[in-house]
């Protein structure tokens, strides 16, 4: 009997900004989460109250993706900017029509551990598939099981609109072969529970390196960087934007700094001493991370603050000494106010600079982004504890400095202090206009 309770998407449908817009490759895979491969009561036990086929849902993102800001909920039709055109997600309601309501578990098994649809034809990437397949047997089923409860939706998505040769589907075969290694998650017995929990987590349904690891010219991830940062695409007021994943290893340019409570509060919170959410991560917190349990969100902190420091190269020189004069006087006059003349900030003016992951990502796209149009908060609180943060809201500059003034203010940032970071440029900032 379908599930009329089930509103997943209408209880915390995260919009990035006032207006509706594209989403992205990245959009599509940034959530965290699903259970660890260990005995099902382990699974079970730290699942809570909630249904755990709908827990499995938050933890594995699907409501961002597959849930248009205008459409039925889990019905697909999500336009995902990739560098080779637009990808639409997929109707995963069990509609038999349009959705997955024909599917046996065998063919859902097939699709989130192969990227394989019931005809034989290769699902793209989009789809991370490559990270699903560390999926366990039982988490495959507790998730069919809640999808086919749920009141179907007839809804057709729009057709993807790639570019040749990109749009024909049996390259995904050659693909598959350069870059996909299907098999489980096997628990390392040298690690505690806890730890492979948390790999588990990370790894697998969460596919966090999916949007924080750089890729190769094909889509690939490069795995010798993993969890380095990535880029990907979304758009703003229909403007097309490159963003930017931060560090998530150990390096002083990524989560160095933060603590396990730093990174718990912020997956469940929106915030942590050391940052807030804003942008694309709106809808990881709200539709995603927001929704799991203590128990899940520490064995993610412990994975993430055991991941050996790793940092992609900083190309080009050092900036130039006049450069990072007239940034400090921008800095001053801007930005010292809230984030404080050392760049430590406050707990009730502005977050750090310094040792910022966003400050120091490999690309500043992100950093450029929240200078011109400011904060993109989530739409609505993630958490109680939302509305008691005190620090000012990030203003837009757009207006207010010129491009030349953003790229300097933002190359002194990255580099005063203690951080190094490579300069930011006229072009990038005029990119992101």
């Amino acid at each position: 009997m379908p599930n009329a309770s089930f509103q997943p998407a209408r209880e915390k449908k995260a919009v990035i900004w006032s207006t509706g817009r594209r989403r992205t490759l990245g959009g599509f895979r940034v959530a965290l989460a699903l259970m660890l491969l260990l005995p099902v009561p382990f699974a079970l036990a730290e699942r809570g109250a909630i249904d755990p086929g709908r827990y499995l849902l938050y933890t594995g993102g699907c409501i961002s993706c597959h849930t248009s800001e205008s459409g039925p909920d889990l019905a697909g039709g999500v336009p995902l900017e990739t560098p080779f055109g637009v990808l639409y997600s997929t109707n995963i309601t069990p509609d038999i029509e349009t959705g997955i309501g024909g599917w046996s578990i065998e063919d859902f098994s097939n699709a989130m551990r192969k990227g394989t649809l019931p005809d034989g034809s290769h699902l793209y990437p989009a789809f991370p598939y490559t990270s699903y397949t560390l999926m366990s047997d039982e988490d495959i089923e507790l998730l069919y099981d809640y999808l086919m409860s749920i009141p179907p939706a007839r809804s057709e998505p729009p057709v993807n609109t790639l570019r040749f040769p990109f749009n024909q589907r049996w390259l995904l075969g050659v693909w598959k072969r350069l870059f996909f290694d299907e098999g489980r998650f096997k628990p390392r017995p040298d690690k505690s529970r806890q730890w492979n929990r948390g790999a588990y987590l990370v790894e697998g349904l969460g596919h966090c390196g999916a949007c924080h690891t750089p890729r190769g010219f094909l889509g690939n991830e490069k795995q010798h960087l993993a969890m380095t940062g990535g880029t990907y695409l979304d758009e703003i007021e229909g403007n097309p934007l490159t963003w930017s994943a931060t560090n998530l290893t150990q390096a002083y340019s990524g989560l160095g700094l933060w603590s396990n409570d730093h990174i718990e509060e912020y997956l469940k919170l929106g915030f942590s001493e050391r940052a807030g959410v804003f942008g694309p991560m709106n809808r990881v917190v709200l539709n995603s991370t927001s929704h799991l349990n203590d128990a899940d969100l520490r064995a993610m902190a412990v994975y993430l603050k055991s991941l050996p420091a790793l940092e992609q190269t900083v190309l080009g020189s050092a900036p130039a000494p006049d450069v990072m004069r007239r940034g400090e006087i921008v800095y001053d006059v801007q930005c010292g106010i809230c984030h404080l003349p050392d760049g430590k900030g406050s707990n009730t003016t502005g977050p750090p600079l310094v040792g910022s992951a966003v400050t120091l990502a490999p690309d500043p796209a992100s950093l450029i982004n929240i200078t011109l149009y400011g904060a993109q908060l989530p739409s609505e609180p993630v958490s109680p504890q939302w509305q008691a943060r005190r620090w000012n809201v990030m203003e837009p500059y757009h207006e207010k400095l010129s491009d030349t003034e953003i790229a300097e203010v933002l190359t002194y940032i990255r580099n005063a202090w203690t951080n190094v970071g490579s300069e930011v440029t006229l072009e990038q900032v005029r990119r992101q206009r």
